[in-house]
């Protein structure tokens, strides 16, 4: 049981989650209109930092630049302070204020609409390339996984892979394609509320019927 359930565990998942919070960049791509400057930003904030976290920096930083222009003229050390506590603070202000060079300099103060000029810019991957151009660009050609669709597309036995970008390649080949753009959606949400990394709420799952629980040893009794 694994790769013939992924569209039965796909439309379960996204009807368990219409009644859950929404992920902090979901909710800024919607809050500000899908702009993609906005998504981008907050998508480099997110990485290994909780959601309330990344919605209270983007929303200091937003507050006092929310365009290119505005962000570059700021310090570094301006930006670190509004985006602490996110993970790699120091780090991800040097980045933030380059990638924003970078978009003056070399895409005219937009930011750019392919995966290959988006990984030019400082500090951003695969996964925050792919959730810009799904979510400010409609894209249905991208799948973004960060390590919550990694992990529970390795659970699920949808795929055996080691790292994210594994993860992504093998999923365009097992994904019928109509659901490329929502895998991140569900499979973040799932994560943050019920396959969690330690202690999965297996028995709280709707999809657990479907799910052979690949590396699961230990699920929390809520």
């Amino acid at each position: 049981m694994g790769i013939e359930a992924v569209v039965p565990t796909l439309k379960a998942i996204g009807k368990a989650i219409r009644s859950m919070e929404e992920p902090a960049v979901e909710k800024i791509a919607e809050e500000t209109h899908d702009d993609p400057f906005r998504v981008l930003i907050a998508t480099l904030l997110s990485a290994q930092t909780k959601d309330a976290v990344t919605a209270g920096a983007s929303a200091r930083l937003f507050q006092i630049a929310h365009t290119p222009k505005t962000m570059a003229a700021l310090t570094v050390r301006r930006i670190e302070r509004l985006i602490y506590p996110v993970s790699f603070y120091r780090t991800k202000a040097r980045h933030v204020k380059e990638a924003c060079r970078q978009i003056l300099d070399d895409f005219g103060g937009v930011v750019p609409r392919t995966m290959e000029e988006l990984l030019t810019l400082a500090g951003v991957g695969r996964k925050t390339a792919n959730l810009v151009l799904i979510l400010s660009h409609a894209s249905q050609d991208n799948i973004c996984v960060d390590t919550h669709v990694h992990r529970i597309s390795n659970r699920l036995g949808w795929v055996k892979t080691r790292t994210p970008d594994q993860t992504e390649q093998a999923l365009y080949r097992v994904v019928p394609r109509k659901w490329w753009p929502d895998v991140n959606l569900y499979l973040v949400t799932w994560g943050q509320n019920v396959c969690k990394p330690v202690f999965p709420r297996c028995r709280a799952c709707v999809v657990s019927a479907l799910c052979p629980r690949q590396g699961v040893t230990r699920e929390s009794r809520a």
